[in-house]
């Protein structure tokens, strides 16, 4: 077998299921997204509101990527209740 260095891609793969299989770093991961989410949400309201008032593109773009981060965390707590659920149902 050759010793070829693992891409990047096979790691980050391998680091997400594993984060995805684990309940404890899943919810780590979940904490972790939500107060990105809230920090995002308070520096748009408090911290560069006149700069995003002066553009309509900037203000479009900010809380379309807060828009995004919203959604991708409501996935993620619905794939955890999934896998919860699931984890249960197996235990059993």
């Amino acid at each position: 077998m050759s010793k070829k260095p693992v891409s990047d891609w096979t790691a980050h793969k391998g680091l997400a299921r594993s984060i995805l299989q684990d309940r404890g770093m899943r919810r780590q991961a979940m904490g972790r997204s939500v107060a990105l989410l809230l920090a995002v949400f308070a520096i748009g309201l408090w911290g560069i509101d006149d700069w995003l008032d002066d553009s309509l593109w900037r203000f479009i773009i900010w809380w379309g990527g807060v828009a995004f981060l919203a959604v991708f965390v409501v996935m993620f707590a619905l794939y955890d209740a999934l896998a919860v659920i699931r984890e249960e149902r197996d235990r059993e």
